[in-house]
């Protein structure tokens, strides 16, 4: 998702496959989950008729079949989200002064080409999406170093962070699919990552507000 929403303020095509492949690639990430919020469905309905048409993920329009009694009922969609959900991502790309660099994929995220949604379109952020920038020994140090905001239980945080990224007590070691082949639209890519809970702020108690310079 994180190569899809920058690539989208970069103003790229979902055709770009070769940049957006390579922006992937380059991408050193982790996450904390303040809040993991709950599990909600949404129920989709919209009522087509016989010559009316859907754009689809490939650009083009798409028509629809079947005969008089296939239009006489909505088409129905359940869509699943999270709401609530408070999460932080520490991400850095390599090398660094390939373009794009941390910089530009900051700018362009205050500033982006296109509108910007999480996930799905409907998805609006809403709030500024770059907390900052922050010098940091990994991913891990990053993630624990920016304080949680307001509204967050001040208890335990989940973290994930890639292999080689730091060191947490109790963490276990997983391996997820998250590599998107850019061309093909398919997951496909495993990446070998750990996972583990703590505290927010390493050696440093709840606040009721974002300090500057985090990352």
């Amino acid at each position: 998702m994180m190569t899809g929403l920058i690539g989208n303020a970069l103003g790229w095509a979902r055709g770009d496959f070769d940049r957006l492949d390579r922006l992937q690639a380059r991408l050193v990430m982790g996450t904390r989950i303040d809040e993991s919020g709950e599990a909600m469905t949404d129920f989709q309905t919209a009522q087509l008729a016989a010559d009316d048409t859907g754009w689809t993920t490939q650009g083009r329009a798409e028509s629809r079949r079947g005969g008089e009694d296939s239009y006489r009922s909505p088409h129905l969609r359940f869509r699943q989200y999270r709401a609530r959900l408070d999460a932080l991502v520490a991400l850095r790309v390599e090398p660094a002064d390939e373009e794009p660099t941390l910089d530009a994929i900051a700018r362009a995220l205050d500033r982006p080409m296109r509108p910007l949604f999480i996930g799905r379109k409907p998805c609006l952020p809403m709030t500024r999406l770059v907390a900052g920038i922050v010098e940091a020994d990994d991913i891990l140090d990053a993630l624990r170093r920016r304080a949680p905001a307001p509204a967050a239980s001040c208890e335990e945080s989940r973290y994930q962070w890639p292999n080689g990224e730091g060191a947490f007590d109790r963490a276990r070691a997983v391996d997820i699919c998250d590599e998107r082949n850019w061309k093909s639209g398919v997951h496909g890519g495993w990446r070998s990552v750990f996972e583990a809970r703590g505290p927010f702020v390493a050696a440093v108690s709840c606040v009721s507000s974002h300090p500057e310079g985090s990352a």
